[in-house]
C-alpha cells in the first residue's frame, strides 16, 4: 500500500473510531450519566485539540480569542451530542460547530469596533487587541505561523469572501477534501469546487501584487513581536 492509501486509511479508521466515542458519549448522556459521558468526550478532546486551536487560530488570530473558542465549540459538541448520528463523521460535524463559532465571533468582534473605535482614538495597545492581533504570549501553534510569506498568505486569506475563505482553510490548509467540505458546508461539490477557483486565482492576484514595502512592514512587525 501506497503512503498515501495508507494514510486515507488511517484517517478513516481514526474517523470511524471518533464517530463510535461519540455515540458512545451520546448514549451515556441519554442514560443521564454525564460524569462517564464527559470521562469518554475528554478523549475526543485529546485527539482533536490541536487541530481545533490551529482552524481557530486561521480565523481569530488571537491567543485568547483561539482559547476560547475552542472551549465553547467543545462545550458546545457536549451539550448538542443528542443530535448526532452514529454515520456522520465527528471531525465534519464538530468542524463546522468550531467554523461556525469563530464566524461569530468575527462578527461580533466588527460590531464591536464599529460602536466603539471612532477616528483612531483608541491606544495602539487597545487597537491591536480589537482587530485581533497576535498577542505576543501566542500559543506554539501560532508561534508556527510567523514567517513573513505565511503572514502575507493568512493576511490575503482575511481579504477573501467569507465563504471563500472557509472553503481555502478546510481544504487547502487543512487537508479535507472537495466531498468533506461540501458535506461540512451543506453545498454541492460544485460550487465547493467554484468557491475554491474563485479564492485561489484571488490569493494568486493578492499575493502577486503585495508590494516591497508590505513585506518590509510585515518583516518589521514580526521581528518586534518576537524582541
Amino acid at each position: 500500500m501506497t503512503g498515501a492509501g495508507a494514510a486515507t486509511v488511517g484517517r478513516s479508521q481514526t474517523s470511524a473510531a471518533d464517530s463510535q466515542s461519540a455515540a458512545e458519549v451520546r448514549a451515556l448522556l441519554a442514560d443521564g450519566d454525564r460524569l462517564a459521558a464527559g470521562r469518554c468526550f475528554a478523549a475526543l478532546i485529546d485527539r482533536h485539540q490541536r487541530r481545533a486551536t490551529r482552524i481557530a487560530y486561521y480565523y481569530l488570530r488571537d491567543a485568547a480569542d483561539v482559547d476560547e473558542a475552542v472551549q465553547d465549540a467543545f462545550v458546545k459538541a457536549f451539550n448538542n451530542l443528542g443530535s448526532f448520528r452514529a454515520e456522520v463523521c465527528f471531525e465534519l460535524w464538530f468542524t463546522r460547530i468550531l467554523v461556525n463559532g469563530c464566524l461569530d465571533r468575527l462578527k461580533s468582534r466588527a460590531r464591536w469596533r464599529r460602536r466603539f473605535v471612532r477616528n483612531g482614538d483608541t491606544e495602539p495597545e487597545q487597537r491591536d487587541q480589537i482587530e485581533g492581533r497576535p498577542a505576543l504570549d501566542a500559543s506554539p501553534e501560532a508561534e508556527l505561523l510567523r514567517s513573513e510569506r505565511r503572514a502575507e498568505l493568512l493576511a490575503a486569506v482575511d481579504r477573501l469572501p467569507e465563504r471563500q475563505r472557509t472553503v481555502i482553510v478546510l481544504s487547502q490548509l487543512e487537508g479535507h477534501s472537495t466531498r468533506e467540505v461540501a458535506t461540512l458546508l451543506k453545498l454541492r461539490e460544485a460550487t465547493v469546487r467554484v468557491h475554491l477557483f474563485r479564492a485561489i486565482r484571488t490569493l494568486r492576484k493578492l499575493l502577486r501584487g503585495a508590494p516591497e514595502s508590505a513585506r518590509r512592514q510585515t518583516r518589521h512587525a514580526v521581528e518586534a513581536r518576537r524582541g
